[in-house]
């Protein structure tokens, strides 16, 4: 079953890259009591990923914060070495915390897996952005295949 606005999100475990190295992160651990604006794409280092989707959280997250969003995250299937990169060869910072849903078990609980084995990716997380208030789905933006438009950085701040 698809994630719909509304829904609680369901219990997950993902990888953040601290100084001490990988360290485990629940649902909670990121959701809880907190307004966050969450975005998935395909895949880190892909090509729109890269050039637009990432980009413009990090430019508009001082203006996303200000509308009261607590945390901006990215979530790709990807391991948490490769989103760590990902994350510093963007310049993410502070801005943007890389959740890594490195098995998909994330993507997969929400019902918003995509498959990618034609291009040599297995199964991924289909593009989408929301927002989710202590962990309620208040907002849901899901891409069609290969688009680009609803979850974006400048579609979620016409949603907060």
């Amino acid at each position: 079953m698809t994630l719909s606005v509304g829904d609680r999100l369901p219990e997950a475990t993902f990888m953040t890259m601290t100084a001490d190295g990988p360290n485990k992160v629940s649902t909670d651990d990121v959701f809880k009591g907190k307004t966050v604006a969450l975005f998935a794409v395909p895949g880190a280092f892909t090509p729109t990923c890269s050039a637009k989707h990432l980009p413009g959280f990090v430019e508009k997250a001082d203006e996303i914060k200000a509308k009261g969003v607590d945390t901006i995250a990215c979530v790709s299937v990807n391991d948490v070495f490769v989103m760590d990169a990902w994350g510093k060869s963007q310049n993410a910072g502070d801005d943007v915390v890389m959740l890594a849903d490195g098995n998909g078990d994330f993507a997969q609980a929400i019902g918003l897996v995509m498959d990618g084995t034609g291009f040599g990716m297995g199964t991924r997380s289909q593009r989408f952005s929301m927002i989710v208030k202590d962990g309620v789905v208040s907002e849901l933006n899901v891409e069609a295949p290969g688009e680009f438009k609803v979850s974006s950085a400048d579609h979620i701040l016409g949603q907060l």
